[in-house]
């Protein structure tokens, strides 16, 4: 151990998380770490680390420097703290003499290998508390992959996006390997199963696998100030209670940029409680320009064969259901707009967004979506949507093909939900036969905007819904559409003020 003063560019002592616990300082260099983008520095860290823990806490110091790691194992009362310029990359199984911690003996039926799964990531802490990850360094996912099987529930229809069933079964499995293949490779950058008090603040990510942070059944979670841009999800909160993500710019083309999850993966249903996303921007620009500025606009479609992904979610695991939600003050930029879903028996309530901006949306800007996938042990019923407010929210370059939808189930409908101050512009463009279709139910499919089709309105399409409240939704097309602005189908008590119906080039 050295005790050092903070000349490295580091965060002060007092501004850290934990600081009755900063005086401690564990410098990684001091315990054999390189730093020289060659050696595998994992086993400095660890001890490091593990050197903290034994005294009771402590900072663990990663200096300027590439530092090449397999599995790093955060511990309670333990913060890393990286210095700007410091980067921990993780390294290649393939390249790189080494493996990743094996994943865990779990039960992933009903949700897919990288859900169920902690130890096989780059940072992992199981039932950790008081520990954090600060500063302004990278962590660098090179070494990682964005593969994992799916869940191994297969005889229902729901288990992938309805816009890839044209894929071949080859084109499948290069996407979820068998989970054999997954062994001593490492598929997240920071991962938490349970624990308490966790903070992440203030670094980048880059390129980080299947999630760059997956906390799972985590409480008192705070995660600030952070920029990531990666391929595949960027923060997943399955099953957190009291969590706050302030302040994040995430880019995720193919996939989920924040999420908020309830699945089966901690074998319970378990709900997602007093979940708080603000000040947040996510995207879906070309991979790793966001973080280098650039900030392109080539690639077309995520690998779901859908447009590109980016946006805030609370599902598609929903067995626990999803409560007190706030989601306040983000953007979305050149991605899929907000998802609010529940289709596997979960309950969502008192969920409110507002002040949100939207920039080129790929699918619908808001999408509310009450399924009946079931995908869930014997028993597992339908869930419900009621008492959720959307307010104060601008939206222009929006998909012709896709409206703001709230879509039910029959003798299920979606309750009291409350759009409040809209204003959404679409790009226009619908044809007379799009005003025509009646969309199939496709109860039991994966939840996406597109698993309707286009719909038969061009603003707004609500389906099995009770208790609608519409005050202020101003709807406008960049060109004509022949389609309605607005179609209610089967929405009973639904009221709406200020509300003009139609409203098109100026």
């Amino acid at each position: 151990m050295t005790r050092r003063d903070l000349s490295l560019g580091l965060v002060a002592g007092a501004l850290l998380p934990f600081p009755a616990r900063a005086g401690q300082l564990f410098d990684v260099r001091a315990f054999g770490a390189k730093g020289d983008g060659r050696t595998i520095d994992s086993g400095a860290i660890n001890a490091a680390i593990a050197a903290a823990a034994r005294a009771g806490g402590g900072a663990v110091l990663i200096p300027p420097g590439r530092y090449l790691c397999f599995s790093i194992e955060l511990k309670s009362r333990v913060t890393i703290q990286l210095a700007k310029g410091a980067v921990i990359e993780a390294a290649d199984p393939a390249r790189h003499a080494g493996q990743y911690d094996l994943p865990e003996d779990a039960d992933q039926l009903y949700q897919d290998f990288g859900h169920s799964h902690w130890r096989n990531s780059l940072i992992w802490g199981e039932e950790v508390e008081d520990a954090a990850i600060v500063g302004p360094g990278l962590i660098h996912g090179l070494g990682l992959t964005r593969d994992g099987p799916g869940a191994r529930w297969k005889a229902q229809t729901g288990e992938r996006p309805l816009s890839m069933q044209g894929m071949t079964d080859a084109q499948i499995a290069a996407l979820e390997p068998a989970a054999t293949a997954m062994r001593g490779k490492g598929n997240k950058a920071i991962a938490f199963r349970n624990g308490r008090n966790i903070r992440l603040a203030g670094f980048s990510m880059l390129k980080c696998g299947h999630f760059a942070i997956l906390a799972t059944g985590t409480r008192d979670l705070t995660i600030r100030d952070l920029t990531i841009d990666t391929e595949r999800d960027g923060i997943d909160l399955d099953c957190v209670q009291d969590a706050l993500v302030d302040n994040c710019h995430v880019n995720t083309p193919n996939d989920d940029a924040i999420v908020v999850k309830a699945s089966y993966a901690l074998g319970r249903a378990i709900a997602a409680e007093r979940v708080t996303i603000r000040r947040c921007a996510v995207s879906g620009y070309d991979l790793g320009t966001m973080l280098d500025g650039s900030r392109r606009m080539t690639q077309e479609l995520a690998p779901d064969r859908d447009r590109v992904t980016g946006r805030i979610k609370l599902g598609t695991e929903s067995n626990g259901g999803y409560r007190d939600i706030l989601i306040e003050d983000c953007s979305f930029t050149h991605c899929r707009g907000l998802a609010l879903e529940t289709v596997d028996g979960g309950v969502m309530e008192h969920v409110v967004a507002r002040r949100l901006t939207m920039r080129d949306i790929t699918t619908a800007p808001i999408f509310l979506r009450l399924g009946d996938r079931r995908r869930g042990p014997p028993g597992t019923g339908i869930g419900a949507i009621r008492d959720v407010t959307i307010s104060d929210v601008e939206a222009i370059g929006i998909d012709h093909r896709y409206p703001a939808a709230i879509a039910g189930l029959a003798g299920h409908p979606i309750e009291n939900v409350r759009l409040a101050n809209i204003r959404l512009t679409y790009d226009g463009g619908g044809t007379g036969a799009d005003a025509a279709r009646r969309p199939e139910e496709h109860p039991g499919a994966y939840p996406e905007p597109s698993m309707f089709g286009p719909l038969p309105a061009w603003g707004l399409w609500v389906r099995h819904a009770r208790g609608l409240t519409i005050d202020g939704l101003q709807l406008a097309v960049s060109a004509p559409d022949a389609r309605p602005p607005i179609l209610l189908d089967d929405a009973p008590n639904s009221t709406i003020f200020r509300t003009p119906f139609w409203r098109g080039r100026d």
